[in-house]
């Protein structure tokens, strides 16, 4: 029995021995470019089998060195790439240590003789429910993310915010929120560079799985990262429009087969000029015509002149972190902060008083300066479990907490008068967002699919204004413009898509439901707003291939826009003593029904028309008081608001190097709204051109050329009359040291015609301005790549849809 043990005691170790020996063989050898220079970060690849199967993967260190260790006996695959080179492939039968010695990556051969085709996505590619704009290797991806947008299709990028055509559109990232104020969120698209970009999508008819205020969507995809290892880049630009703005930036991005990690941050220096120049026609009532109708005539006239400047420094930090569990298990972990400890908003405004005919009467000035700060910080957690029939499940937990801070000093001087208006505000406002969400996907052939979801989001809001006049030099609390403001909002939300193709035919039916529950509270007023509403949201997408070049599609989508946070704050914010922002907490939301039939022939022509219905649009209106000639910007649901039109858009690609995109667009729009003292009815038919194109030069295709240009006619928004204007941009790119840098010019409203006239001329308002905003400038970038660059980045951005509603206190 001893004799036994020791038998099989000695066999046992023979075996581990030899095991130990058999794992531990490796594989090295230097990489060197064809003038024998070693090349650092090599990307090298070791698969397994005759299936290639991934195995390991390393990069080359300083001195072109890779080792491959811990290896069986067993035939491999070796793989070794640096872009720019031709990819090294070698077989290996394993049996021992190897020493590959030195490995040359030759140059890629180019040819004059022969024409070599390189598959390239179109620029746009146009879909059932959405438009998709490709960017990748454009000069557009060297410039910023809003600059992207800003040359999109059907995109308006404008101070008041990004729109499809008149539209607000909610912004995503890889189909998450992205969750900031608007401002911040221009802010945010203004300074990250866009060379992560890969397309961008318009999306007009989002499926229930979007939530229910998302009438149009633009999601901003992002180059996924496939591939192990590390890529870090820096960044920098420098604009000259009325003056100087900075921003610098880097990102990082590393990956293995269990860790996916990449980390951006941009710093952002910028002062911003805008100049408005106002006429104001403070009206009396006269007896009434004959017909009843009210009589109006010029009482004084005031003109004034405005100059605004913002001063600011921006930090904005994004984190994404996935640890892959195993083959069906994701825990992620996405974080993005903004931090603004500096925010200088001026004011200066000098006003001329005249009477009806045009005598000067009196002038006055004002200055207003406010201090802010701010941050903003939201965090994910989600977790993702893929069943073996290629079902998953997702669950996500949202925590968002943003703090802003404004102290503010308004001083107005009219000659003649003793008695000086000069006071000071301070106004806090604290949110906090909790939302938790679970998502199912089910694959159920080959050509259809089923999607399920539950959201629930709790939100809670504190803010308060204090108002303190100064009289004699002493401080005297305002009690009439000084409060406290307290909302909370519940929304349970449930939603189903379904999805299916057969031969000639595609299908897309959703419905979502939300249960809202709101409390606001003014604690100096002793008043309280409850709204409670249950809603249906469906959507539906048709579309029918008639042949290879005619196809026709329909679509219908209903959603809903709640008023922002802010918005619903009974305050009254002081510009002067003559213009106020007002809160309106009795603002209900918007319901939106959207109709679009499409089609498209001929390859390259798409023809479609739309009719969008908006049950009490929100809409912030200038209104006069005639009689305190004090101008307050309001929110204000309209009764009514229907937008239609036709679209004629033309898509064209000659070859690789260049495309052509034009859109001819025939619309209009109507808004109604009742008063109290009259009923008013505007409508507008506008026009809008479209032209768009790209082109690529030199023989490497290092030097990319992108030119857009938007003509809008004269059109209807807010009540307002807004002339037409000439909205242009041209960017070009090179490609410097192997790719791997970019130097890269910019140049926005070239021909200085982006600036425009808006009037108001309904009932008792008669008023015109003219907006001279700082979108005239010159931009120059730079930058770099290290490490394996011919990684891409997953950036992403978090998702709430309550964050989008969160507005800074103007």
């Amino acid at each position: 029995m001893t004799v036994y043990l020791r038998s099989l005691f000695s066999a046992v170790l023979f075996v581990l021995s030899f095991s130990a020996y058999a794992q531990n063989f490796s594989i090295l050898g230097k990489v060197v470019d064809a003038e024998n220079t070693p090349i650092e970060l090599a990307n090298v690849i070791l698969l397994q089998g005759e299936e290639k199967e991934f195995l390991i993967g390393t990069s080359t260190d300083d001195n072109g060195y890779f080792n491959l260790v811990n290896l069986s006996q067993n035939t491999y695959y070796l793989k070794i790439s640096f872009i720019g080179l031709e990819e090294f492939e070698q077989k290996i039968v394993l049996t021992g240590d190897l020493d590959l010695k030195t490995i040359l990556l030759k140059e890629i051969s180019e040819s004059l003789d022969e024409v070599t085709i390189v598959a390239k996505k179109p620029t746009i590619t146009r879909k059932p429910d959405r438009l998709v704009f490709n960017v990748e290797n454009t000069a557009l991806v060297e410039g910023s993310t809003l600059g992207v947008l800003k040359s999109t299709p059907g995109v308006i990028v404008s101070k008041q915010g990004i729109n499809i055509k008149s539209a607000p559109a909610a912004i995503y990232i890889n189909e998450r929120r992205v969750q900031l104020t608007s401002d911040e969120l221009m802010q945010l698209l203004e300074s990250a560079p866009a060379n992560s970009i890969k397309s961008i999508e318009v999306i007009t008819n989002p499926p229930a799985s979007y939530d229910a205020d998302s009438g149009s969507v633009i999601n901003i995809i992002m180059s996924k990262n496939l591939a192990t290892g590390y890529r870090g880049s820096v960044q920098t630009n420098y604009t000259q429009g009325v003056f100087p703005r900075y921003n610098a930036g880097t990102s990082h991005y590393f990956k293995n087969n269990k860790v996916n990690l990449n980390l951006n941050y941009n710093y952002t220096n910028q002062k911003i000029n805008r100049d408005q120049d106002d006429i104001v026609n403070f009206l009396e009532n006269t007896n009434p015509n004959p017909n009843g109708e009210e009589i109006y005539e010029i009482d004084q006239i005031w003109k004034s002149n405005t100059n605004r400047n913002t001063w600011s420094e921006t930090h904005n930090l994004n984190v994404n972190f996935d640890y892959f569990i195993d083959d069906k298990n994701t825990l992620s972990l996405t974080s993005t902060g903004l931090y603004m400890p500096y925010f200088k908003y001026r004011v200066k405004n000098e006003t001329d008083k005249f009477d009806e005919n045009g005598s000067f009467e009196s002038s006055f000035k004002a200055d207003n300066l406010s201090l802010d700060n701010k941050y903003n910080i939201g965090t994910d957690l989600v977790f993702r479990h893929n069943f073996d029939n290629n079902s998953n499940i997702t669950f996500n937990g949202h925590f968002t907490i943003f703090d802003y801070e404004r102290n503010q000093d308004v001083f107005q001087d009219e000659p003649g008068i003793l008695n000086d208006s000069e006071f000071n505000t301070l106004a806090n406002q604290d949110t906090k967002i909790l939302t938790g969400q679970v998502d199912y996907s089910l694959p159920i052939e080959e050509s259809s699919s089923f999607d399920t979801g539950v959201k629930y989001s709790n939100v809670n809001t504190e803010s308060d204004i204090v108002r303190l006049n100064i009289i004699n030099g002493n401080d005297v609390l305002d009690e009439d413009n000084s409060d406290a403001f307290k909302y909370n909002e519940k929304v349970l939300a449930v939603y189903a898509n379904y999805s299916k193709s057969w031969d000639t035919w595609d299908l897309s039916l959703g419905v979502r439901t939300e249960q809202t529950n709101i409390e606001g509270t003014s604690i100096s007023l002793n008043e309280t707003n409850t709204q409670d509403y249950f809603n249906w949201f469906p959507n539906a997408s048709l579309t029918h291939n008639i042949s290879d070049d005619v196809s026709i599609s329909a679509n219908y989508k209903r959603s809903i826009t709640r008023p922002s946070y802010t918005n619903l704050n009974p305050f009254t914010f002081f510009l002067n003593e003559n213009t106020v922002v007002l809160g309106n907490p009795n603002l209900l939301p918007t319901y939106t029904d959207n109709y679009k039939i499409s089609l498209d022939f001929l390859k390259n022509f798409t023809l479609s028309a739309y009719y969008t219905n908006y049950d009490g649009a929100i809409e912030e209106l200038p209104r006069q008081n005639n009689e305190t000639n004090v101008v307050a910007y309001t929110p204000t649901n309209l009764d009514k608001r229907v937008d239609y039109g036709f679209d004629l858009e033309f898509n064209y690609y000659p070859s690789n190097r260049f495309n052509i995109y034009a859109v001819s667009s025939t619309y209009n729009i109507n808004e109604e709204v009742n008063f109290g003292n009259g009923f008013v009815e505007l409508n507008q038919w506008s026009q809008l051109f479209i032209l768009s194109s790209g082109l690529t030069l030199l023989k490497d295709n290092s030097l990319n050329v992108n030119a857009t240009f938007w003509w809008l006619g004269r059109n209807l928004q807010n009540l307002q009359s807004v002339d037409d204007r000439l909205i242009s941009t041209l960017s070009i790119s090179k490609s410097l040291l192997k790719d791997k840098a970019v130097l890269s010019l910019s140049v926005d409203d070239i021909f200085n015609m982006q600036d425009y006239d808006v009037s108001i001329n309904y009932l008792n308002q008669s008023s015109s301005r003219f907006i001279d905003s700082d979108n005239r400038f010159v931009k120059i970038g730079f930058s770099y790549k290290f490490g394996n660059t011919k990684l891409n980045t997953n950036e992403r951005s978090t998702s709430a849809e309550e964050r989008d509603r969160l507005k800074d206190l103007n």
